[in-house]
């Protein structure tokens, strides 16, 4: 009888096989996407020994989700980009909204230094106003270093919004200041710290969504701080004589707060954070002599390139030009950066985005050297060095995380 009892197991066994084979590859495919468990593991194994597949492993059983592309054992997948989408261009227009508002102030310091100077800071020397701008721009790049580990931990939501708090309290406290401590606080440290924490998320979700069209992308973006660098001294010489120094840049806070709201809403990173990620800068990566040396170019690039956007407006002044000419030439100085920050973007994608930045930053050092050391207070001077300077140095904002970026791993490590 236990022959005839074995004999039955087998047949039994050998219709399940043969039940097994006949299930479609869709179908088996599905059952593999639900980890399984009990008798259906068993199940599952002998359908997948008899179509000579290798046995489901632990990591198969719990396959990461396609939509998200996430992390499922602590190391990087790879990743395809979507260059492009009604998701990814929105990410786009938010970064373009944060920039206006926070790049724009950037480029408007000019303008500031040339006020303060002559009104509230008079009995300043230019050197001790001249601390006020340089404090605001070392923090606004020099922050991105913790602020950068930070959104790749946690993501940009609370620092856009912490930077939108920053940047308006200190434009209305800007406007309340009369003390050169008062702008220190407000303008040098409230508004570096609040830049920082809008242009760096705004940057990096970017590169989330792009990766071959980055440059482009990147560009566009960028160019949000450039029409910021028209409109606004433009509209504070114009209200400058009309409503006063405190209520124009009152109404510059109102501005800036439309814009980041928007920037709120909009800017979103598409990849989950990477687990274990820790909100601290890792100095490992300067291990990497390329990444060390590209990094050491840009910070002597930027520490050329804002010599001219500080202090044109007060150029212009000193050399007897008319003041409302002198705070009109930062505007042209920004209308040239809107073509800077774009197209070379977009030659990046094709021709090389160090072979671009290098030739972009090779035309700022003719436009110094060729034209600006020699005009003196020439108008049609000042203008052909305002426009060919504000496109060659637009691509220090646009271009230069694109190429740190292609030293770095993808997935959300920029």
């Amino acid at each position: 009888m236990s022959i005839d009892r074995l004999g039955r197991e087998a047949h039994n066994e050998t219709s399940n096989l043969s039940l097994e084979m006949s299930v479609e590859p869709q179908d088996r495919l599905n059952t593999q996407r639900q980890p399984p468990s009990g008798p259906e593991r068993d199940l599952q194994s002998v359908s997948a020994f008899s179509n000579a597949a290798p046995p489901p492993t632990e990591k198969d059983s719990h396959p990461v989700p396609a939509k998200l592309e996430a992390y499922s054992d602590g190391t990087q997948a790879k990743t395809a980009y979507p260059e492009g989408g009604l998701r990814a261009w929105l990410v786009v227009l938010g970064s373009f909204s944060g920039m206006v508002a926070s790049f724009g102030l950037m480029n408007t310091v000019g303008t500031f230094q040339a006020y303060l100077s002559t009104h509230q800071l008079a009995h300043e020397s230019p050197s001790a106003v001249g601390w006020i701008l340089s404090i605001y721009i070392f923090l606004a790049f020099g922050c991105g270093l913790q602020i950068g580990p930070i959104f790749d931990a946690k993501g940009p939501r609370w620092l856009v919004f912490g930077g939108t708090v920053c940047l308006v309290v200190g434009m209305i406290g800007i406007s309340e200041s009369t003390e050169y401590w008062h702008f220190i606080l407000t303008f040098s440290i409230l508004g570096g710290v609040g830049t920082s924490l809008i242009f760096t998320p705004a940057i990096g979700a970017i590169a989330h969504f792009f990766s071959r069209r980055r440059g482009i992308a990147t560009g566009l973006a960028a160019t949000g701080g450039s029409f910021g660098g028209i409109i606004f001294p433009l509209t504070l010489q114009s209200l400058f004589p009309r409503l006063g120094f405190p209520w124009s840049v009152r109404l510059l806070a109102l501005i800036f707060l439309i814009l980041l709201i928007i920037a709120n809403l909009l800017i979103r990173t598409r990849l989950p954070p990477k687990p274990g990620g820790t909100v601290w800068p890792d100095f490992r990566i300067f291990k990497d002599v390329t990444f060390t040396l590209t990094t050491a170019g840009v910070f002597f690039i930027e520490w050329g390139l804002f010599v001219p956007l500080s202090y044109i407006s007060s150029y212009a002044l000193a050399n007897n030009v008319s003041p409302t000419f002198s705070y009109q030439l930062l505007a042209i100085l920004n209308a040239g950066s809107v073509f800077g920050r774009g197209v070379p973007g977009y030659i990046a994608d094709r021709l090389g985005r160090f072979n671009t930045m290098i030739a972009t930053v090779f035309l700022c050092l003719i436009s110094v050297l060729g034209i600006w050391l020699n005009v003196s207070g020439s108008i049609p001077g000042l203008c052909v060095f305002g426009i060919l300077f504000g496109f060659a140095s637009g691509s220090n904002i646009s271009l230069t995380p694109v190429c740190v970026g292609q030293l770095c791993e993808p997935e959300g490590r920029l």
